[in-house]
């Protein structure tokens, strides 16, 4: 018998539509961070654990979860604190709602939690209105075709070796670097897409047309 498979979802506090929903898993584990909490109330859920410093929390602290409050002054944003606490107990699965499409700061701080996530054992993915986001080391990923989504790639380091085949613009062992924005709006035509990375490490970000 195989163990079920541990999986997180942190609810951050980016500003999205009425329009905006998610559906975790059944049985995922909750955490909202700090602001997030309007978020993963307004879905009807109650989060395993609220944490962050609570300084944009509009509402009460609940009393129906577990409550972590760490101070304004601190090195970790309040997503990363979620996603430690997450690692910590074990999750190593990890979607991040209502983290894209607010601050552009905050956004970056974002993308810079994932690379954090990779780099200890974990796979993590940004989720917001238009866009979804997640860093992947080398290796060899598939993706599945969705016409109504433009698939760009950027170096998260200096340079990455990358070869696609699938897209639009096909790369054969290119070298992306971190100063040209060459994977921007690319696009899946078949219905399997694959994307190699020999060298560095490569965000992946698929964007709404």
């Amino acid at each position: 018998m195989t163990s079920e498979k541990k999986i997180c979802w942190i609810f951050g506090g980016a500003p999205v539509s009425s329009s905006y929903n998610v559906v975790p898993p059944s049985g995922a584990y909750l955490i909202a961070a700090d602001s997030g909490y309007s978020l993963i109330r307004r879905f009807g859920l109650i989060p395993n654990v609220l944490v962050g410093d609570f300084d944009s929390l509009t509402e009460d602290i609940p009393a129906d979860c577990e409550v972590i409050t760490a101070p304004a002054e601190k090195d970790d944003t309040d997503t990363m604190l979620a996603v430690k606490i997450a690692m910590s107990r074990g999750y190593k699965d990890i979607t991040i709602a209502g983290s894209l499409g607010g601050r552009l700061d905050h956004t970056i701080a974002n993308i810079q939690t994932l690379a954090y996530i990779v780099d200890n054992g974990g796979r993590g993915i940004l989720v917001g209105e238009r866009d979804t986001a997640e860093i992947f080391g080398a290796g060899e990923y598939g993706f599945s075709q969705n016409d109504n989504m433009y698939f760009s790639l950027f170096s998260f380091g200096e340079e990455a070796v990358v070869t696609t085949r699938g897209t639009k613009y096909d790369l054969d062992r290119y070298r992306l670097t971190n100063s040209f924005p060459l994977g921007v709006s690319n696009e899946i035509i078949s219905s399997k897409c694959t994307l190699k990375i020999e060298k560095g490490r490569v965000l992946v970000i698929f964007s709404k047309k």
